[in-house]
């Protein structure tokens, strides 16, 4: 199987689908949309019961329209699916013969899932990973460092890889796992000028540099980063944070195992991820409280919920993300006709003080902005069971080395304020010195601790 077959359609986009306009783009989604249906539905035993418990016809789902009339895909349904007919549960819809390829999602909410992948859904992966990393200004011929964990079958591992191959980019394949100290000296050694990882694991990379180097992170040749795995990437202050250690653009692209690696990507405008792929999927906006479909419009907030439209082995339909996203445009000077999304946090993130609701997220980027009397980083640690409190909610955030004591209390009261002002919500605040919080490493960074965690 060669997975090193791609080439962009142009200087400024990698497929001729970045560009389709709404009307082109749509007769494509129809279209393969009946022929994915078909395929569920001949294939599929976890959709066949689907489609018979919810009084569903195949055959009448004609357009991307109908997609609202169809019950969601819940992540509990799949784990379910994966413990009753193991190893790939009962929503495998190709011949297991044709799987040449199994990845893991990270487990964070729950038992990891397992994703099939035929061959041919491999190039699809390979296909939607490209769209994404050109946009974020990644060009063939780059060599890049791999800085998303390589182990535990993680979609950042083998599956960047591939899609670097397929774009004709040189992967130096060291992996997060291999520690700070090490992905330096391969930098340092091999400059190669792209960089490719979590946010904040990048971010503590590049403040490492002086000691482990004994030079700054800008000095090491690299042009382009692209941030994904958390929430993050998108916020101003660790943006500018990022390129200022770096020397180097920062972009951001967002995917999940489900459905593939990645597969929205932001372009040189750096306002919001464009959707790069209805040839590919249907990515549906939905209010997360009653599921009703909202209409992409700069402004509005929701959850993702996607639909394959060229899968073979593991097909989803109408899957819910939990990501909850908000349109930042739907026109761009780059010539790509996909709307623009932020990601904000994952609805199952969300905690609610008070009857407001607050993203973890959002409180970071409040914290990130009040450097250099922070470090940027905090941790929310909840006093309360579930996601509700009527209590100001508890925080803890790292202040500067160097700040003196005396103004601690200035430097409390000043956060609280600033996450009042700007989200409505109170804070008891509780400052630590500089260094006191566990830095990511190659996992996620979970910016809630909870007691016994």
């Amino acid at each position: 199987m060669d997975v090193r077959a791609g080439r962009p359609a142009s200087g400024s986009h990698w497929s001729w689908a970045e560009v389709l306009p709404a009307d082109h783009a749509r007769q494509v989604q129809d279209e393969r949309l009946r022929e994915q249906i078909a395929h569920l539905a001949a294939h599929s035993t976890f959709y066949r019961a689907k489609f018979d418990e919810n009084g569903v016809d195949p055959a009448r789902v004609r357009t991307v329209g109908d997609l609202a009339d169809l019950p969601f895909t819940e992540k509990q349904e799949l784990r379910d699916s994966l413990a009753a007919a193991p190893p790939l549960g009962h929503h495998l819809a190709a011949d297991p013969a044709d799987v040449v390829q199994i990845q893991a999602s990270s487990g964070t909410t729950g038992s990891p899932s397992y994703v099939g992948l035929t061959a041919d859904d491999v190039i699809t992966w390979c296909e939607l990973g490209a769209r994404a990393l050109y946009a974020n200004g990644f060009r063939p011929g780059d060599r890049l460092l791999h800085a998303f964990g390589m182990s535990k079958g993680f979609v950042g591992g083998l599956p960047v890889v591939q899609i670097l191959q397929h774009m004709g980019i040189v992967d130096i394949p060291i992996g997060a796992e291999a520690g700070v100290e090490r992905l330096l000296r391969v930098q340092a050694d091999q400059r190669p000028e792209a960089v490719i990882g979590t946010p904040y694991f990048l971010t503590h990379l590049a403040e490492q540099a002086p000691a482990v180097l004994g030079r700054e992170a800008h000095d090491l040749g690299v042009r382009s980063i692209s941030v994904g795995g958390e929430p993050g990437g998108g916020l101003s202050a660790v943006r500018e944070k990022l390129e200022g250690l770096w020397g180097a653009t920062v972009r951001e692209m967002l995917g999940g195992t489900d459905i593939a690696c990645t597969y929205w990507g932001e372009c040189e405008a750096a306002d919001g991820m464009h959707f790069l792929s209805p040839d590919l999927m249907v990515a549906e906006l939905i209010d997360p409280a009653d599921g009703t479909v909202l209409d992409p419009v700069a402004g509005a907030e929701g959850e993702l919920v996607y639909t394959a439209l060229r899968r073979q082995a593991s097909p989803l339909l109408r899957f819910r993300t939990r990501d909850q996203v908000v349109v930042t445009g739907t026109d761009c000077a780059c010539g790509r006709t996909g709307y623009k999304v932020r990601c904000v946090g994952r609805t199952d993130d969300m905690l609610i003080v008070r009857g407001i609701n607050v993203f973890p997220s959002a409180i970071r980027d409040l914290v990130g902005g009040m450097a250099p009397s922070t470090t940027g980083e905090m941790r929310i640690r909840p006093d309360f069971d579930g996601h509700s409190t009527q209590r100001p909610l508890p925080v803890v955030v790292e202040h500067a080395a160097d700040l003196p004591a005396e103004r601690h209390g200035e430097l409390r009261a000043s956060i609280e304020s600033t996450i009042r002002s700007a989200l409505n919500v109170k804070t008891a605040v509780d400052l630590v010195p500089e260094g006191t919080l566990k830095r990511p490493d190659h996992v996620k960074v979970a910016l809630v601790e909870r007691a016994g965690s």
